[in-house]
């Protein structure tokens, strides 16, 4: 053995190590982990929980930090854990450390220096090298890594670069297969049958833990069976095709349809040798699979002619996809010049095809939920901002999620003799649950609108239809369950709360009667033409709070050149670590920039100034409405922006 070096060693993209002389404590994650395979998993929990600690606390350098950068220190942090684990099999210590300039360094560090950490690069053919994907997968994530050793300690550290940075870019070459990329890094190296039983009982365990992590949170099918793929060959296959299937053709119509173009679809296809997919893809789609009785691997036709004169014969497995009870598809493994597959190998493909159909799973849940989230947000707003005579009107609407109901909503209508109402609100919560409080409330205004009630009586008969809706739904669900044996309580969909701005508006010879009341919502502003900023409401109640509460209005002209801001929260509650964009009179310091402004270019800015408040995308729903009184000699048309 030659002697212990006793300097840094480093494989960089970019020279220096990771200097942390004078750093904010805050900003360091410190932790003694025990040498056991709980380890990586561990690591990763404490590293998440540090980067959300060092967001809540805005240090220096949060403003860079991103999910895709949380998610590269998961997988860097598990593989230097699990290579301490494995080779040193001593305690590890962690650290992990935020750089001012938004750079995340992790170290790991053994108590058996003399072993080196494990790489496959200088190792003979004939070798078994173990975990050396690891130090290729941190090699490939990271800006820069090296190895220190001191007495009796061996730490290998990392440096992830921040969001944005030349290293960050660089990185970024391979753009959208970055997740297939990790996939080819993770599986394990192909080595000689009689060399499996020794790495699948000292690498599977990691194996499929980093496979659940990296197949977990993925939202498409299709990605899915690739991942599968990518994982599988070319270490525990020469070759993998992964069919879906429609859940709701059922089995028995699944076998009578299948010739008829009905059946599964083969999502992917994946060979060691790339020349061979093609050929392999048209001899697999003449065989789709058949669902098997039993949920164990069943033999599969081997595709002989598809591959060439060196893979004639050998063994093919088909497993069945199944999570929570429903077929998803079926996984095909081929190994050319096999009878038959390990038991070893058989059992671990077991283990991940059952993580690759819970992904399958999630993403189809995913999907469907998509699909009914834009079903019903399309039913829960108007189609269109109506042309109100002598008013420009401009809209910003964003969702924040945007597979889901946003909990903001907008509508601008007329309501007969010569009025129009308009509304902007926010309602507690999001999801299927703020729908149906939507749903609700915007009918409701443009009934009571139509039938010719105030704006404060509106408001009066929302709030007690809110919680009268609120307490029928209680009711409800304490009866069922009392029915069912079990005992009364406060049970049912919980309060429904509503902050709403509601308005009318009634044009008349140089300018516009504007009647408008808040509950619970962000106060709106006037913009005068000179640049003055007044609030043109006052605070009051939540809907669906207090069940006596009585609203009032306030009445107000719109003169040529005035413009009237209305917001939700997503504006004002904006954050930038501790400080809100409305603090200190925020939203009224811009609003009086946008003088002599279009209502369309007020929104446009304001939208700009609240997305460049952050370092990070907005957090909550966003919507704002700008109603400007028409100046003379102007033609603007009304704009809607979704």
């Amino acid at each position: 053995m030659g002697a212990i070096p006793t300097q840094r060693e480093t494989t960089s993209r970019a020279p220096g190590a990771p200097a942390h002389h004078g750093a904010d404590p805050r900003t360091t994650m410190r932790a003694t982990l025990s040498g056991s395979p709980l380890a990586p998993g561990s690591a990763r929990g404490l590293v998440r929980a540090a980067l959300r600690e060092w967001a809540e606390l805005a240090l220096p350098g949060t403003e860079h930090l991103t999910d895709r950068l949380a998610d590269d220190a998961m997988v860097v942090v598990s593989e230097l854990v699990t290579n301490a684990v494995v080779h040193a099999g001593t305690d590890v210590e962690l650290v992990s450390r935020l750089e001012d300039t938004g750079s995340v360094v992790v170290e790991v560090a053994d108590h058996h220096p003399s072993r080196a950490p494990r790489d496959n690069g200088g190792e003979q053919a004939y070798e078994t090298p173990e975990f050396g994907r690891g130090l290729r997968l941190v090699s490939t994530l990271a800006e820069s890594w090296g190895v220190t050793y001191r007495t009796g300690t061996k730490t290998v550290w990392a440096r992830l670069p921040a969001e944005g940075s030349p290293a960050d870019e660089e990185l970024e070459a391979y753009g959208g297969e970055r997740g297939l990329r990790v996939a080819e890094i993770l599986a394990p190296e192909p080595r000689r049958a009689e060399r499996d039983r020794d790495w699948l009982g000292r690498g599977a365990l990691s194996f499929l833990a980093e496979a659940s992590d990296l197949l977990a949170g993925q939202l498409d099918e299709d990605l899915v069976a690739a991942l599968a793929g990518q994982l599988i060959v070319p270490r525990l296959a020469d070759w993998c095709a992964v069919w879906l299937e429609d859940e709701s053709m059922g089995r028995g119509g699944w076998a009578e349809d299948a010739g008829a173009g009905a059946g599964p679809r083969l999502a992917r296809v994946w060979h060691g040798s790339e020349n061979r997919i093609e050929e392999l893809r048209g001899a697999l789609e003449k065989h789709p699979p058949r669902p098997q009785d039993s949920l164990r691997p069943a033999p599969y036709p081997w595709p002989g002619d598809a591959l060439g004169p060196h893979g004639v014969h050998g063994a093919a497995l088909a497993y069945r996809l199944i999570a929570g009870g429903r077929p998803l598809g079926t996984l095909v493994i081929g190994r050319s010049g096999l009878p038959c597959f390990p038991d070893e190998v058989t059992g671990l493909v077991e283990d991940l095809s059952r993580r690759v159909a819970l992904a399958i799973g999630a993403a189809r849940q995913y999907a469907r939920q998509a699909t009914i989230s834009r079903v019903l947000q399309r039913g829960l707003l108007p189609g269109a901002v109506a042309e109100i005579p002598g008013v420009h009107s401009a809209l910003v609407y964003e969702p924040c999620d945007k597979g889901g109901p946003s909990g903001d909503f907008y509508d601008l209508f007329p309501a007969g003799d010569g009025r129009w109402c308009f509304a902007l609100g926010d309602v507690q919560g999001k999801g299927p649950e703020a729908a149906v409080v939507i749903g609700l409330a915007r009918p409701w205004l443009r009934l009571l609108a139509r039938e010719g009630y105030g704006v404060a009586d509106v408001l009066d008969r929302l709030n007690q239809l809110l919680l009268d809706d609120a307490t029928e739904a209680a009711d409800a669900a304490a009866h069922a369950l009392v029915a069912a044996g079990g005992m009364p309580g406060p049970v049912g969909d919980g309060p429904r709360f509503l902050s709403l701005l509601y308005g009318e508006l009634v044009p008349f010879d140089g300018g516009v009667r504007c009647t408008l009341a808040s509950a619970g919502h962000p106060l709106p502003l006037l913009l005068g033409p000179d640049g003055t900023v007044a609030t043109a409401a006052r605070p009051q109640t939540l809907l669906g709070v207090v069940e006596d509460v009585t609203y009032t209005s306030e009445t107000f002209e719109l003169r040529p050149g005035d413009s009237l801001l209305c917001v939700t929260d997503g504006v004002t509650e904006r954050r930038s670590g501790p400080v809100q964009f409305d603090d200190g009179d925020g939203l009224a310091t811009a609003l009086a920039g946008c003088a002599g402004l279009s209502a369309e270019l007020i929104a446009e800015r304001i939208k700009r100034l609240v997305h460049e408040f952050g370092g990070r995308p907005p957090e909550d729903d966003l919507a704002l409405l700008v109603l400007q009184a028409e100046s003379a000699g102007r033609a603007e048309q009304p704009v809607v922006r979704g």
